[in-house]
């Protein structure tokens, strides 16, 4: 009989994500052992306790998901849970990194963009590009290659992002943008088939004014889940909509997408004891389910 499935979550805040949680029992895991305020130094017992329980048989049936509002701090806990995996003796466990959802919403919102455009021939703008959910983002569109500009108030932050991505992405056509306010938007939209807004909630990046002027414009995805919208016009609840002759998805229209992939790569670690799902691995499992 196999043993129960077991997921491990590693939260970097205080109190473990009550939506993480959900979404696991929902995914059908059935043992959810949740930690909060994880710091690498906490790691290594957690790991092992992982790996030394059960045999390498039935490893796979443990996963370990990190999460948590600091995506740079779940970046460290999963580079550190790595560190002690044992692959030499098979003693290893399949690891998820969500931080903030940006992982699965970074891959929803390019997946739905997908649906409509040849992103190797798309010219995109990712507003808000220096947050973590852009950043990921523009790093998928980077890696179907089309031209990516990536819009910040401060050039200085797009640009790091700009040669981050270089550094992972062999032949990355990407360009960093000022967008100090709103009224930088025209000369940023300009040749832009797709724009991605992915900045902070409630703030508008986008007026109506700029978009319905840009010709070029297809589809506009706003992953603002906290009105006003980052698009001007754009509804939470906007799925494929015609918004004057370009196509419009909301924060929710995307979030069904996203809370399908989120499910499904839960259940994905559970198919063996050696999955690494970062943001590459969860946008091609985006692409086979979605």
């Amino acid at each position: 009989m196999d043993k129960p499935t077991i997921l491990v979550q590693l939260d970097t805040d205080p109190h473990p994500s009550t939506f993480d949680r959900v979404v696991a029992v929902d995914a059908g895991v059935q043992q959810l052992f949740s930690y909060g305020g994880v710091k690498p130094a906490d790691v290594m017992p957690l790991v092992h306790g992982c790996i030394f329980t059960r045999g390498p048989k039935e490893l796979h049936r443990t996963a370990l998901f990190i999460g948590g509002s600091d995506v740079a701090a779940g970046e460290t806990l999963l580079a550190e849970v790595q560190k002690h995996l044992l692959p030499a003796y098979k003693l290893t466990v399949s690891v998820m990194l969500d931080s903030n959802g940006a992982n699965t919403t970074a891959a929803a919102a390019v997946r739905a963009a997908s649906r409509h455009l040849d992103l190797s021939q798309t010219s995109a703008l990712v507003l808000g590009g220096t947050g973590p959910v852009g950043q990921r983002v523009a790093r998928l569109l980077a890696r179907h290659g089309g031209h990516v500009r990536i819009g910040s108030r401060q050039k200085d932050r797009a640009e790091a992002v700009c040669r981050a991505i270089r550094a992972t992405v062999r032949g990355a056509n990407v360009e960093a943008v000022g967008t100090v306010s709103s009224s930088d938007a025209p000369a940023a939209l300009e040749g832009r088939q797709l724009v991605v807004t992915a900045g902070a909630p409630g703030v508008l990046l986008l007026p109506r004014k700029h978009w319905t002027a840009c010709t070029d414009l297809q589809v506009m995805i706003d992953l603002n889940g906290v009105p006003p919208a980052g698009i001007e016009g754009v509804e939470l609840t906007d799925k494929a909509v015609n918004r004057e002759e370009v196509i419009a998805y909301g924060a929710l229209g995307v979030g069904s997408t996203k809370m399908k992939l989120h499910k499904a790569a839960i259940l994905e670690l559970f198919e063996k004891n050696t999955a690494i799902l970062d943001i590459e691995e969860i946008y091609a499992l985006a692409q086979r389910i979605a």
